[in-house]
């Protein structure tokens, strides 16, 4: 229990102490699969929203646990191209942020949504990562796409693996997801 405050106290100090977004562009010496790779990891908003998806999964969605990250991953994918097409989404930096403090309410609260609901709304939350990620593609761009969607599926996993070790320490979830909403809450307020 106490390194879940320790986990959830530094998500939340974390999101105090470093810049809230990653999108600055991509790093001058990476491009395509690299730059991609790398650009999920630039900023707390992403991190934060991929490894809440994996936790949320592991938490309410059973043995459908894949359902949900395999969802976020297509659809954030749909996102980028759209951003490639030329495509705008209004707003996009605050739905990102605003993704991180609803998937934190869902993990504290312990919402547990039907199939089709919690696929929508995950697929909604990516399409705007996507988005995000696809305007700043550098060097090829199916590379950079196939990095970041890389990158995500890692961190869904992570949050699957947490997810998993959380389920069975009383009142984790709540405390990981409360510390995850905060942290957004705070990303929103930065902007």
């Amino acid at each position: 229990m106490k390194m879940l405050i320790r986990f959830g106290s530094a998500a939340v100090l974390s999101a105090l102490a470093t810049p809230a977004l990653a999108h600055t562009g991509a790093e001058p010496h990476m491009h395509g699969f690299l730059a991609g790779l790398a650009h999920p990891l630039g900023g707390l908003d992403h991190m934060l929203a991929m490894i809440a998806v994996g936790i949320w999964s592991a938490l309410a969605a059973g043995r459908r646990v894949w359902i949900v990250p395999a969802i976020f991953v297509a659809a954030m994918l749909a996102g980028a191209g759209f951003a490639q097409a030329g495509g705008a989404l209004p707003a996009a930096e605050t739905a990102i942020a605003m993704s991180v403090v609803a998937l934190g309410v869902l993990i504290a609260a312990g919402v547990g949504l039907p199939v089709g609901a919690g696929a929508a709304l995950i697929a909604l939350f990516a399409v705007f990562h996507g988005y995000a990620h696809g305007i700043e593609a550098t060097g090829a761009v199916a590379g950079y796409m196939a990095g970041f969607a890389v990158t995500t599926a890692v961190l869904h996993v992570s949050g699957i693996a947490l997810g998993r070790a959380i389920a069975i320490v009383p009142h984790a979830s709540r405390l990981l997801g409360a510390g995850i909403a905060a942290s957004g809450a705070y990303l929103v307020a930065t902007l």
